[in-house]
Order: C-alpha cells, then sequence, then structure tokens
C-alpha cells in the first residue's frame, strides 16, 4: 500500500475515534492523555531533522554548483517566483471575500459571543505583533543575520538564520580550491544521504502520527453552536485555497509541460502532513523527499528553492489575510476603498513573506494586515473559533505553492543551460 494512502487512512480513523470519543464522558481526556502524545511526537520528530535538512541540503546544493553566477541567476528566479505567486494569492483572496462577502451574514449575537471566548486570546496575538510592529523597518533584516549559529540552529523559528549561514557557507566553499573544499563537500555529501535516511524512517510512523494529530483536534473542537456564524466565511476561505492551487495546476501545464495529476501524485503526501502538522517547516523533509525523487526537479534545484520556500513564500497565508481582513471589515460594516485594499494586497504580501512556517504564525501578521487597513484588531477574535482546521489547509496551499516554484525554476535553469 502506498504512503499517501496510508496517510488518508490514518487521517479518517482519526477522525471517526475523535468524533467517537468527543459523544463520551471522559472521551476528550482519554484522546488528550494518551493519544495527543503521538501525534506531538510525530510533530517533534519532523521539527527534530528540519535545521540539519536545511544545512545538509542547501550546503550540498550551493557546493555543487561550482559557480557563484549559477547561484545568483538561480536565486533571482526564485525570490521573484516566490514574490509573483504571493501578489497573485492575495488578489485571489480579495476576488472571493469581495464577491461572496462573508462577513455580512454574521449576526450580532454570533459577533458578540466570538468577541468574549477568543479576547484574551486576541489580546495576546496583539501584543506579540505590537512588539514586532515597534522593533523598527530595518528589524527583518537584522534578524536575518546571527549573532550565533549554534544558538540560532536551536530554535526552529530562527530557520531563515540557518539558510542565511548555510547559503554563505556554501558559497565560501566554492571560492576556496577545490582540494581543501572537497574534504567538508564530502561530510556534507554524506550528512545530506543519512538524513534523508531519517526522513524515510519517520514517515514510517506518518499515518499513526496523523490519526492522533486529527482524533485530538475533532476531540478538543469547540462548541459547534458557536462556529455557525462563520461557516461561510471557511467557506469562502477554502474557495479560494482551491482556486490559488487550480492556478498551481495550470502554470505548472503552462511553464514545465507536467499534467496536473503527475504534480498531485507527485505532493500528495507531503499536503497530507502538511495538513495534518500546520507547519510548512515540520513538512519541509518530507517536501523534498516528494519534490525530487518523485517530482524530478533536481536536486540542487530542490535543496536551495525548498528551504527558502518554507521561510518565505507562504501563499495560502496570504490568501488567508486577505480573506480575513476584509471579512472582519464586512462584519464591522466597514466599506474598504480600492485603495485600501491596495494597501492590503502590498502589507499582506510583506507580512505573508514574515510569516514563521509554524502553526498559526499568519495570525499574528494578519494584526499588521488589520492595523494598516483602520480595521478593529478586536475582530481577531472572529475568527479564533475555526483558525486552527483552516490554518490546516493553508499550510497545504503553502507546502503546494513551494514545490510548484521548484519545478519553475528548475525548468529554467535547465532553458538556460
Amino acid at each position: 500500500m502506498s504512503l499517501h494512502i496510508k496517510i488518508i487512512i490514518g487521517m479518517v480513523v482519526g477522525v471517526l475515534f475523535g468524533f467517537l470519543m468527543s459523544t463520551y464522558n471522559g472521551g476528550t481526556i482519554l484522546v488528550t492523555n494518551w493519544i495527543k502524545p503521538f501525534g506531538t511526537i510525530f510533530i517533534n520528530s519532523l521539527k527534530l531533522i528540519a535545521i540539519p535538512l536545511i544545512l545538509a541540503s542547501l550546503i550540498k546544493g550551493i557546493s555543487d554548483l561550482k559557480d557563484i553566477s549559477k547561484l545568483s541567476s538561480m536565486g533571482t528566479k526564485t525570490i521573484t517566483t516566490y514574490l509573483l505567486t504571493t501578489i497573485c494569492a492575495v488578489c485571489i483572496g480579495l476576488s472571493v471575500v469581495n464577491i461572496v462577502r462573508p462577513g455580512e451574514s454574521v449576526t450580532e449575537k454570533t459577533r458578540t459571543e466570538l468577541i468574549e471566548a477568543y479576547s484574551s486570546d486576541a489580546e495576546e496575538k496583539r501584543k506579540i505583533a505590537s512588539d514586532q510592529k515597534s522593533q523598527g523597518p530595518l528589524q527583518p533584516l537584522i534578524d536575518l543575520v546571527p549573532s550565533n549559529i549554534v544558538s540560532a540552529a536551536s530554535n526552529n523559528k530562527n530557520m531563515l538564520q540557518v539558510i542565511f549561514f548555510a547559503i554563505l557557507f556554501g558559497i565560501s566553499m566554492i571560492m576556496i580550491p577545490e582540494n581543501k573544499s572537497k574534504p567538508l563537500k564530502l561530510f556534507f555529501d554524506s550528512l545530506n544521504d543519512v538524513v534523508l535516511k531519517i526522513i524515510d524512517l519517520i514517515m514510517l510512523c506518518a499515518p499513526y502520527g496523523v490519526f492522533a494529530l486529527l482524533a485530538t483536534l475533532v476531540a478538543e473542537a469547540p462548541n459547534t453552536d458557536l462556529l455557525t456564524g462563520l461557516i461561510l466565511y471557511s467557506l469562502t476561505l477554502i474557495l479560494g485555497l482551491v482556486i490559488l492551487l487550480l492556478f498551481y495546476l495550470l502554470i505548472v501545464k503552462i511553464l514545465t509541460g507536467k499534467s496536473p495529476l503527475y504534480f498531485l501524485r507527485g505532493i500528495l503526501p507531503a499536503q497530507l502532513v502538511a495538513f495534518s502538522t500546520s507547519s510548512s517547516a515540520a513538512t519541509l523533509p518530507v517536501t523534498m523527499d516528494r519534490v525530487t525523487n518523485h517530482l524530478k526537479v533536481e536536486e540542487e534545484v530542490s535543496s536551495f528553492v525548498l528551504p527558502i520556500g518554507a521561510t518565505i513564500n507562504m501563499d495560502g497565508t496570504a490568501v488567508y489575510q486577505a480573506v480575513a481582513a476584509v471579512f472582519i471589515a464586512q462584519t464591522f460594516g466597514l466599506e474598504l476603498s480600492l485603495v485600501d485594499q491596495l494597501g492590503i494586497i502590498s502589507t499582506a504580501t510583506l507580512a505573508s513573506i514574515g510569516a514563521a512556517a509554524v502553526p498559526s504564525a499568519g495570525i499574528v501578521m494578519l494584526v499588521i494586515v488589520l492595523a494598516q487597513a483602520g480595521i478593529p484588531e478586536a475582530g481577531l477574535a472572529l475568527i479564533f473559533a475555526v483558525d486552527r482546521p483552516l490554518d490546516m489547509c493553508r499550510t497545504v496551499i503553502n507546502v503546494s505553492g513551494d514545490a510548484t516554484v521548484s519545478m519553475i525554476v528548475s525548468k529554467l535553469q535547465r532553458n538556460k543551460t
């Protein structure tokens, strides 16, 4: 039985088991105490390998190039393509939410209940966002350069710093005589092979890990009565994400000549893990394996494009920020002008790039988008009830976007040579 079939079975059984346990007294406690830990272990094992994978694959990939100009060319193509797809994602989100207008369906009673239920969570996210905004416009540039690589590598939230170090290390290996860099080159080649084998071992447990994650999510879900007013918002966001996925399939077909079925079959296990973990960073090992071995992207491309994408390319998050911002505005009866919505495009693009590749990071960056558009930040509480399952959906799109861009860059690099 193929891996993605096993994962799908694990997801379905997990959902059914979660529903079953939630109907019994003490069932939720049983899931929390005896099932949830296995999901946590699965996510931790994926996070465990993320930093070694980035270091090994990026340094190996860059040192394989043996040419600074080739690295510069690939880097320009990667960043430009990521930026363009993110802008398209925000535009899709704005288009869908303006057509459906889900915010007009929320009643005053539902709005009040949601704000009361999630006000403390909203305040916590506002404080985090406020701290980020007060650091100055060039703080992201400062944060890019680590003062201590060991400290940076000890926290997955500092992945961009690890990428910076790995790129600097790989470039330096190219610039010294080959006979001096060869021992290091052999070491990182071997380390990369070992890391990939660890990923294979972890993925043997993936069906059980996603079972535990989904069973926990369903068993611990909030009161369904509270979610009624948010169904249309959720469907609007999911519609935007589906349209973005179809956009990916279209550009893969046009620019690479590969069929949508080929792309989906190749990336599906990574999408399922992304859905279960809600983390692009945790899914990165699986994404790299699928893109390299099943979508047939050259390792020198995938090892460079995917780690960067897992950190800065958050297209699903970009759609979410556009839909959520306008939804909250509609809920409060605010009409956003064209200038306001153009501001959302620019701010959401930058915010999605700045969002960490960890669960629910997008909701922190949403505060910045709301503040820029003059939308009440108290409305953040409106979307907390459904944020977790929607976060799972947008992580699938984040990962799919990374795979799409890697195929495009691979094609462009082949055309150049």
